[in-house]
């Protein structure tokens, strides 16, 4: 049996450090090549800013009073000699002293001192004039949407009074003529006077419009039919001698006459004085012509009695809120 010296004693056993492989020199060819290239390269602008700041920030970064920089600055051997011994610079009851001197801004354009408080302060007059404009654009454009939507709803209002105007007109006209005739379809429901025939001078001015517009449109709708039947080519129909007045009407066969006004044409300096009008001062004289000849409140929607018209509130809109 061997003894124990023979035995081997693994846990202190040491390896040796492994040989290093000898460079060739292939490898050392190819190793100084790289060196070379990456030497020889022509930085860029960027990296060699980049550098450069980086440099400058090392730099700043280490305290000025410290180092071997320190001991040989004039400026600090000076402040030495006046009793400076390191700490807060100025009094001992100021708290807020500062610990080291101020730290130098480094200018990477080349501008002067003061171009960038001239640049920062027009930029910012720039945005503050920008923003005050921005605001009152937006006051207008509201301002004129609110108008626009006002007058709008004042022109229906306008075409609205116009409208009743018409109708109570056309009723007062008809209704001594029912009576004195004794007609009972005069007095129906719905029968309106036809004004066609009748002269647009002689229809009050602050309804005329409406009608004159409606004769307008009428007349051009009539020469544009007749226009296109006149170009277009008309075959031979078929004509029922059996057929009445009822079938032919239900067939659209029947043509309904129609007469312009006579003055249609001619010139009216009163309607254009009233049409050239503000739409607010049109439907003040349309309410006040209601009010006067036919007792209604065109707010109130009613037909008083009497021209006291006792119960209604006023003449504008706002006395009815």
């Amino acid at each position: 049996m061997a003894s124990d010296d023979d035995d081997d004693d693994y846990m202190n056993m040491t390896f040796g450090e492994e040989p290093k492989t000898a460079e060739t020199s292939l490898q050392r060819r190819q190793r100084l090549k790289r060196e070379g290239e990456i030497k020889g390269r022509v930085k860029s602008k960027a990296e060699l800013a980049a550098e450069e700041r980086e440099a400058r920030e090392a730099v700043l970064s280490k305290s000025m009073l410290e180092g071997a920089q320190a001991k040989k600055s004039k400026g600090l051997a000076m402040m030495a000699k006046m009793g400076f011994k390191g700490g807060a610079l100025g009094s001992k009851e100021n708290a807020d002293a500062r610990l080291e001197p101020i730290r130098p801004e480094m200018k990477d354009d080349r501008g002067g001192i003061g171009l960038d408080s001239e640049r920062k302060r027009k930029l910012r007059d720039a945005a503050e004039s920008a923003e005050k404009k921005v605001k009152v654009d937006e006051n207008e454009f509201r301002d004129r949407v609110r108008k626009e939507r006002e007058v709008a709803r004042c022109e229906r209002q306008v075409y609205a009074a116009m409208k009743v105007c018409e109708r109570m007109d056309e009723e007062k006209q008809a209704s001594p003529a029912a009576e004195g005739t004794g007609d009972a379809d005069s007095k129906a429901p719905g029968k309106k006077r036809t004004l066609s025939t009748r002269p647009l001078k002689s229809i009050p001015v602050v309804w005329r419009g409406l009608v004159r517009r409606r004769e307008e449109a009428e007349r051009d709708r009539r020469m544009a039919h007749d226009l296109q039947q006149t170009s277009t080519t008309r075959l031979p129909t078929y004509e029922d001698d059996l057929e009445d007045e009822d079938d032919k009407k239900a067939m659209g066969k029947t043509q309904t006459a129609y007469a312009l006004v006579e003055d249609l044409d001619e010139e009216d300096a009163e309607l254009d004085e009233f049409t050239a009008l503000e739409a607010d001062d049109k439907l003040r004289q349309l309410v006040a012509y209601l009010r006067r000849e036919h007792n209604y409140c065109f707010w109130c929607k009613f037909e008083y009695s009497d021209d006291t018209m006792e119960g209604c509130p006023g003449l504008t809109e706002e006395e009815h809120d």
